[in-house]
This record gives structure tokens, sequence and C-alpha cells, in this order.
């Protein structure tokens, strides 16, 4: 950990149950027209529809675009800034999970700062004009992405997920109500929960990681493990619910000022080529990253053991450290998340594309940030191991 650490986030969070009918009154100081970006399941919900009247009711105006249909492309971050364009627009607006604002975040920064995303990847070029106003409204409790400064981007024709993190990229606002997570599907639930956790352990566990990101990440990590199979098994159970938001949204922020690390640098490889959600590519690879992790960084997976157990704080660190990882997995088991072979990936296409997934991953530069800091040798072993990982366990004890 370096003496100086920066922390950023959205310049207000709205955070609690209704909070989302105060989108009218946010968006009406930041501007009059704004581009409702979306999927058609938020639409058949009716949240779009109802976004639409709040904002009406405080005198903006609002077109939309629902052209969001899975993993951000860079064709959806082109069709939707389009679209802000010719409807004249200053204002944004994203309702859904992690890919509607991710894409609004590209389309916010491309606006006054020009170029294509990818012109962005690396920091090779840096957005130094204020992008435009911004208001995320998470749906899952999952991403965390109303509170990073992050985007990934697929970039359809090189099978490459572009990961930019910029300043400029940070949500002006986030409104965080827990009610819209409610009509979230079970499998939806528990991958994005996963991520969510995956979020909060790699922020704890980052070089990068300080003081503020651990208050946070610890605090995230306690909130989804106690709550993340209640809401799983009860999708109506508005406390479990409202915890999973309040740890998502701590997650964001704490990974976003200490940055992930291999989960997510192999993570993106697997959405790119084989267009897994990103939620269970984090899933499927996470206890088996731990496993090769653990031997590094014994005294913060013990942290984690103890928020799964209390009771097992009078054990050795490095029996708490591996209680932890099994937890990870009987709790994978739980939610049934699948391994990749289970998933439905081809074995001879995934070994086929095991050193260039590895390749990108380490590009990525999200590998560095890991207590053990892999080779692209030992990443493609782990890939061989997470495609048929067995997340059973025999006993915990």
């Amino acid at each position: 950990m370096g003496d100086i650490a920066y922390f950023r986030a959205p310049q207000s969070i709205v955070y609690g149950k209704q909070a989302f009918n105060r989108v009218g009154e946010e968006a009406a100081g930041l501007g009059d027209r704004a581009l409702i970006i979306s999927d058609k399941v938020m639409n058949h919900l009716g949240f779009v529809d109802k976004c639409i009247q709040l904002l009406a009711n405080h005198g903006v105006q609002s077109h939309v675009f629902l052209g969001v249909d899975s993993e951000p492309t860079v064709n959806y971050v082109s069709e939707a800034h389009e679209q802000f364009s010719l409807e004249k627009c200053n204002l944004l607006i994203s309702i859904g999970g992690g890919s509607c604002i991710d894409t609004a975040k590209a389309v916010a920064v491309l606006e006054t700062n020009g170029g294509d995303i990818g012109d962005y990847a690396g920091s090779a070029k840096i957005a130094g004009e204020k992008p435009i106003p911004h208001i995320a409204i998470p749906t899952t409790a999952g991403t965390g992405s109303e509170s990073t400064d992050v985007t990934v981007i697929t970039d359809t024709s090189t099978n490459v997920k572009i990961m930019v993190k910029q300043p400029a990229l940070m949500p002006t606002v986030a409104i965080v109500d827990p009610l819209l997570t409610v009509s979230s599907p079970q499998h939806v639930t528990a991958a994005t929960g996963v991520d969510a956790l995956s979020h909060a352990i790699e922020a704890y566990l980052s070089k990068k990681a300080n003081p503020m990101t651990d208050t946070l990440a610890l605090s995230a990590m306690k909130l989804i493990v106690r709550n993340l199979y209640q809401a799983y098994t009860n999708g109506e159970n508005l406390e479990a619910r409202e915890a999973m938001s309040l740890g998502a949204l701590q997650a964001g922020m704490a990974f976003s000022n200490a940055s992930v690390c291999l989960v997510h640098g192999m993570s993106r490889p697997i959405g790119a080529l084989f267009h897994v959600p990103h939620g269970y590519s984090n899933a499927m690879l996470l206890p088996a990253v731990l496993e090769f992790s653990m031997d590094s960084c014994i005294d913060r997976l013990s942290d984690l053991g103890d928020i799964f157990d209390p009771n097992h704080s009078n054990r050795s660190k490095e029996e708490r450290a591996k209680f932890a990882v099994e937890s990870v997995k009987q709790l994978c088991s739980a939610l049934k998340i699948p391994n990749l072979m289970e998933w439905g990936i081809d074995r001879h296409k995934f070994t086929g594309t095991i050193s260039k997934m590895a390749k990108d991953a380490l590009d990525s530069g999200s590998p560095a940030n890991n207590p053990k800091v892999p080779t692209q040798q030992e990443i493609e072993q782990l890939y061989r191991i997470c495609y048929e990982y067995d997340f059973s366990i025999k006993e915990i004890v």
C-alpha cells in the first residue's frame, strides 16, 4: 500500500427504497433533454416508462435507446451515441445492469471528447473535457458500475474486451433503489451477487488497496456473505435485497479505487470470446483463483474466513484462509454456479483459445494487482482447471 491514495465516487449517491422516485429532481439540475439508455427487459418491467414520467414531472424531456441486448459492445455505444446527438440531448440516464450503465458511460465521454472508446484504452487518450452528466440507476446488485470510473466494452471485430478506467467515466449521480432488484431472476441474482463478492474480495486483496477501500470492501463482504443466499432463495426478501444493493455499491467503490486482480483479468477474455455474462465468468473463476493466490494473502483471506464464520477466529490464519476459500466454493455450489464445460463451451474451441485468453488477461493489467502475480503459463493452467472445476466440497470444518 502506497503512502498516497486517491478516492473517487459519484458526486451524489441517492440510496434506499423508493430512491428511484428522485430521478426527476436529480435530473432537473443537470439537463433538460435526456437520453435513457436501457434494454427491452427493463422496458417490459415498466421502469423506462416510469422514468419518462418522473422526468416529465420535473420538466425534463426524454428519448429512449433500448438497443443494449447483452454485454456492451462498440456497436451499442455507437448506436446510442448517434441517437444522443440526433436528439440533441444534454443528459444521460442509464437503467439496468452493468451493460446499460457501461454503455452510457462511454457515450458520456465520447460526446464531449470525441473518438472511439478504443482510443481511450490503457489511457492512450485522456478525456480532458467534462463528460455529459450521467445518472446511473442499477437494477441488479452486482457490477457496482454506478459507482465506478470504469467501463468495459467488447470490440466485436477483435473479440477483445476494452477496459477503460478514467475519472471522466464516473457517473454524476448514482440512484440505488433495492426495490428495482426484486424483479431479478434467481440465476441473475446468483451471478451478479458472486460478481459483487468478487469485486469486494479482489479490492481487499489488491496490491493497490488502501484504508478507505479496505473499509468498504470489508463491509461489502459482510453484507454479501450474509445475504446473497437469502436473496437467491427468496427474491421477495427486501431486507436481503437491500443489503445486497448496499454491498454491491460499496464493492464498486472499493474496486474502482483499489483495482481488481486476476479473476477479472481472466474473466474478460471468456466474455469476449464465448459471450459468457460477466457475473457468471467471474463466479466460474473465483474459487480456483483464490486457491492459486492463497499462499500469498493468508492474512487477508483469514479475514474473509472470519466473515463466513466468526467462531473460527481462534484458529490459525492458514486454517481460516483455507476455510474462506472452501466457503466461497460452497456458496457457488449452493447458487448452482456452473463451470465452463457445464455452461456449454466446446472443449476443443476453449483449448484452442487458451493462449490468446492468457495473453489478453495479462495485457489487461489486472493480474499485476494480484497478491500472487501469475505467469502466462500459470494463467493457461488456471483456465484448464476452471473448464471443469468441481465446486462441491467434501466437508467444511
